[in-house]
């Protein structure tokens, strides 16, 4: 329970308000504040507010708008620690309560999370979560945006979670093998030697969300299958969740080429950025080639996420915002 206190007519002069919200658990208030009170001095920045904690108490000042916003974000922060019976309240954390206030959006509840066999993954932005309602809905989806949006993390969720519900019989992980240049024949190594480093952020995915030694028998059961985009075709991909990541290093012929593929009960996720496409210059991407043509098509959802939507360092998310800008 979180009891508050306005008093913005004391404040009224200086176009301020200020709130005390009283918090009933004091050792979840702990957690909340964080060591040397870091939490709320990372609230404070974020929201340009001053927070005075004393005893069971935090006193929020700041204009109305963003006084309004810190109450959301510490009520939510309080109710988070406290559900998970005493978690501790990281930066993490606190970054993920951070950009739902910002959003002025509701964050998703937790039935909406995708349900892996290590964990429930919900989206963290508000563009993730218009991505999951496409990956819940559309047979084709299109999830276009730069690194750190979440966008093969979230898909590869979408498909554990079909998995472990016998809703598909496989999972099939692939992405054309072109990068920076580089070519599979001057790689040292097998095939799978060869394909493995550009695989190797669908393997982390998947040791994230499953057991490591369920999807070693997996990977050797054909349950959950990883390969070049040169080995679709001629494929008929059934009762499969599909997912080409990388897919602006694709050509239009290689597109359509996988877009076909897709057979009776599966579902098809096609992953990239068109900002990093390392095709040479005079070849058109099979991504934007196909985003373009397939705009309304019935079945086949498309979403561009930005930098708004990255999840890794918050530096980064900045780096990538003055990138767009210019």
């Amino acid at each position: 329970m979180v009891l508050l206190h306005d008093r913005g007519g004391l404040l009224k002069t200086a176009k301020t308000n200020s709130i005390r919200m009283e918090f009933e658990d004091n050792s979840t208030l702990a957690l909340l504040t964080g060591e040397h009170n870091q939490n709320l001095a990372q609230i404070e920045a974020v929201l340009d507010v001053s927070l005075d904690s004393f005893g069971n108490s935090i006193t929020v000042s700041g204009t109305t708008a963003m006084t309004r916003k810190a109450q959301r974000a510490l009520e939510d922060l309080y109710r988070r620690i406290a559900a998970d019976e005493g978690a501790s309240a990281g930066t993490a954390l606190v970054d993920d309560v951070l950009r739902w206030v910002e959003s002025d959006e509701k964050r998703p509840a937790s039935g909406d999370s995708f349900d892996t066999w290590k964990k429930k993954i919900a989206a963290k932005t508000p563009g993730q979560k218009d991505y999951c309602v496409l990956l819940r809905g559309r047979e084709v989806v299109f999830g276009l945006g730069p690194a750190g949006t979440g966008k093969t993390y979230m898909a590869v969720a979408k498909a554990v979670e079909s998995l472990k519900k016998r809703e598909v019989e496989r999972i099939v992980l692939s992405r054309p093998a072109v990068e920076a240049g580089e070519r599979l024949g001057f790689l040292p190594g097998d095939m799978k030697e060869k394909v493995d480093p550009y695989l190797r952020p669908l393997y982390d995915a998947l040791y994230d969300m499953m057991p490591s030694d369920k999807v070693d028998r997996m990977l050797a059961s054909g349950e959950i299958e990883i390969a070049p985009l040169a080995f679709m075709r001629g494929r008929t991909l059934s009762d499969s969740y599909v997912i080409i990541d990388e897919a602006q290093n694709t050509t239009p012929v290689q597109m359509k080429m996988v877009l076909t593929r897709l057979g009776q009960n599966s579902r098809m996720v096609i992953t990239g950025d068109l900002s990093q496409i390392d095709l040479p210059d005079n070849q058109p991407s099979g991504l934007a080639d196909a985003v373009e043509r397939l705009q309304g098509v019935e079945g086949i959802g498309i979403i561009h996420l930005s930098g708004k939507d990255v999840v890794r360092h918050a530096v980064v998310a900045r780096i990538l915002q003055a990138y767009e800008n210019t």
